[in-house]
């Protein structure tokens, strides 16, 4: 199974299963992907699972870690601005645009003038690096 965790398990011959005796997690928060798009895990609260700022449970009620965040209102790109989301784990980057070479503020720049651009993010990249993801529709 793949769930984001890292279990240390040993084999009984006898049972023929495997028997978990460490995982790594610490709170619900912990599984990779956890929660659907433009929504974030906090384990202080119930539901688990949050819509970011701009954004509402489709259905109007956030039920459980499946339902989906739509936006309050469309995208129209001029005009249209970020919110700033601290110490958050970065979504599924597959797709995503990364530049390594380029800092927050150029990163927020090419951002706001890219129309299809949805969100930006800086990778903090050890020793004192910086760096660029961004996402686009």
């Amino acid at each position: 199974k793949f769930d984001g965790f890292l279990e240390l398990s040993s084999w009984d011959p006898e049972m023929l299963e495997w028997n978990v005796f460490w995982v790594s997690s610490t709170t619900d928060c912990d599984t990779y992907m956890g929660c659907t798009a433009y929504s974030f895990c906090d384990s202080n609260t119930t539901p688990k699972c949050n819509c970011i700022k701009g954004f509402e449970p489709q259905g109007g009620t956030m039920d459980n870690r499946s339902t989906e965040c739509v936006r309050k209102t469309p995208l129209e790109c001029n005009g249209d601005g970020f919110f700033g989301l601290k110490n958050m784990k970065l979504p599924y980057t597959s797709g995503a645009i990364v530049d390594k070479s380029i800092g927050l503020k150029e990163c927020e720049e090419r951002c706001s003038g890219d129309c299809n651009c949805t969100a930006y993010a800086n990778t903090n990249l050890q020793d004192g690096g910086s760096g660029c993801v961004m996402w686009t529709s």
